[in-house]
């Protein structure tokens, strides 16, 4: 499944707001915001020389996130960011003059926090991150999710101290139901997607993913002539492909967005040229992907810079996860969760077929960006997918990198 954009708006200049949240500008304030949080380290940029000559591309870089504020998950910088700049807006005007991020910690601020509740709906890395901010600046936290996110997920948000809700049905469920109690309680939604009316504070969250890419630019010496990233409601497919068309305008990177097959939103939606939902069938293996309906904001802003959509299987998927964790030659091992290897998948699908590289303009010259979106969040689903814990894959590379 793969496709071209077609979109009447594609190259289109973005919308003033959302270029706003992607450009340089608001990057380095998230990056300021960063050097409050304890715990926060530059997530690792990795090289897989030996596959990039094994399919024929110049060079291939992971941007590996399965480090970040050990959440392990890009997630981590989006509803934690979010979060902490609505209780400093809160402080804001309850003092009536602005109030910074290095004030956060000062009794006052957290009086304020205190009185705030923060909700959202996830399949696990995004309700860890609004957990964390709301714990970190002492605010209550009610986290919604839907039948299918696993024990372990649910366990790994409560441990911040959140109120955990179940909610029957699949992800979008949850999300609705999260937007209908929180309006009924006087909470504030912190959700990663958008729908009509709600944008605001979703593009919050897009905005705290942009550190990553700042992070990924300092540390590539050129930057990257092809991107594939995943997909769920499009967050941080559109945040990367809508800060790279501004930092680097006409020079900017061949941009593919790559849906699950069972959950593909984005796709599909490309293919009707409007935001539309797709039907709940089986479930597919990568959990944090698992989304049938884009977030509006996402879908503005990859229609106008997002070069083509594809979708990949879940046996794909997890041929990229196992591929990460038992690399070829001298490439370094990665532990890559169930939806944290997709970009990868995508590359090697089209990879393999000459009419797509050539209709990509994929050749020895190519120097691609991936980012591993998170490592092993459900640590017992990827022994059973890859038969191996996680640390015993990063033991087995220790061990062959020193021999």
């Amino acid at each position: 499944m793969f496709m071209l954009n077609d979109q009447a708006d594609f190259r289109t200049p973005l919308e003033a707001g959302d270029a706003e949240i992607l450009s340089a500008e608001a990057a380095n304030e998230v990056e300021r915001f960063l050097r409050h949080r304890e715990g926060h380290n530059v997530t690792p940029l990795v090289s897989l020389p030996a596959l990039a000559r094994k399919i024929g591309v110049g060079s291939i870089v992971i941007k590996d996130e399965g480090h970040r504020l050990g959440l392990g998950s890009f997630k981590a910088l989006g509803g934690s960011y979010a979060v902490i700049r609505l209780v400093l807006e809160e402080a804001s005007k309850e003092f009536g003059r602005e109030v910074d991020v290095s004030e956060l910690q000062n009794d006052d601020v957290k009086a304020v926090a205190a009185k705030m509740t923060f909700a959202c709906a996830t399949d696990g890395n995004h309700g860890r991150s609004v957990a964390m901010g709301a714990q970190f600046v002492g605010a209550k936290c009610s986290i919604f999710v839907h039948s299918g996110v696993s024990a372990q997920r649910v366990a790994a948000i409560a441990r911040y101290g959140a109120d955990m809700i179940r909610v029957n049905g699949n992800y979008d469920d949850s999300v609705h139901e999260a937007a209908r109690v929180a309006e009924k309680k006087g909470w504030i939604t912190v959700s990663d997607t958008s729908w009509p009316g709600y944008e605001r504070i979703p593009r919050f969250v897009m905005q705290g993913y942009t550190a990553l890419l700042s992070e990924a630019l300092r540390q590539m010496p050129e930057p990257p002539t092809h991107v594939f990233v995943q997909a769920g409601v499009g967050g941080i497919a559109a945040t990367v492909a809508g800060h790279f068309s501004i930092l680097l305008g006409d020079a900017r990177p061949y941009f593919v967005v790559v849906d699950p097959s069972r959950a593909a939103c984005l796709f599909e939606t490309a293919r009707a040229g409007h935001p539309v939902k797709v039907e709940h069938g089986e479930a597919t293996v990568m959990a944090m992907l698992e989304c049938y309906e884009p977030s509006l904001v996402a879908w503005r802003i990859l229609s106008r810079t997002a070069d083509a959509f594809m979708a990949v299987e879940d046996s794909e998927a997890i041929a990229a996860m196992k591929l990460l964790a038992n690399p070829r030659g001298s490439d370094p091992a990665m532990v890559a969760g169930e939806s944290g290897g997709v970009g990868l998948a995508a590359l090697l699908n089209l990879a393999a077929d000459k009419a797509l590289r050539d209709k990509i303009g994929l050749g020895p010259q190519s120097r691609i960006f991936l980012i591993n979106t998170e490592g092993a969040t459900d640590p017992n689903l990827y022994e059973e997918l890859i038969g191996a814990t996680p640390s015993e894959v990063l033991s087995r590379n220790m061990e062959r990198v020193a021999g």
